[in-house]
């Protein structure tokens, strides 16, 4: 709930700073942007640095679902199209829309880049038992070789 409130009072905060440009809301791509670069960052760096911890799933929540998801608005990206093609400003809309979902998609691929390059992780032997689907651990042979 904490991050939500933040990443909406975020938004509101840009929408009143960043005017639009010939009646087209620009903020909202431009949120909706920062969220998906955000959170493709966020989500890597923490499977890399802290892969399953119970810190790790409060981040997730607090930045990824909470501020994130407060910040972005999707739902404004669409009443804003149909404005836009209820106005006759088919030229306006169509790239509006699909440049925000098509560059939001980059700006998430960018965001897990810059998340690899700056928290390098190699897997530990455990790690990779995991991955391979053989996660349980040996178990230690009994006394006389017999197990």
């Amino acid at each position: 709930m904490v991050g939500g409130i933040l990443g909406v009072a975020a938004r509101e905060g840009l929408m009143q700073a960043i005017p639009n440009v010939d009646q087209v809301p620009v903020v909202v791509p431009v949120v909706n942007l920062l969220a998906a670069f955000a959170l493709g960052y966020l989500y890597e760096a923490l499977a890399r640095t802290a892969p399953g911890t119970a810190l790790t799933g409060r981040l997730k929540l607090l930045i990824g679902t909470g501020f994130c998801g407060g910040l972005s608005t999707y739902s404004s990206l669409a009443t804003d199209t149909a404005v836009l093609l209820h106005d006759d400003r088919a030229n306006v809309a169509v790239p509006y829309a699909l440049g925000t979902v098509l560059i939001g998609a980059l700006a998430t691929l960018a965001g897990i880049a810059l998340g690899t390059r700056l928290h390098p992780h190699e897997p530990d032997e455990d790690e990779l038992r995991h991955i391979e689907g053989h996660a349980q651990k040996a178990t230690p042979a009994a006394p006389g070789g017999k197990s």
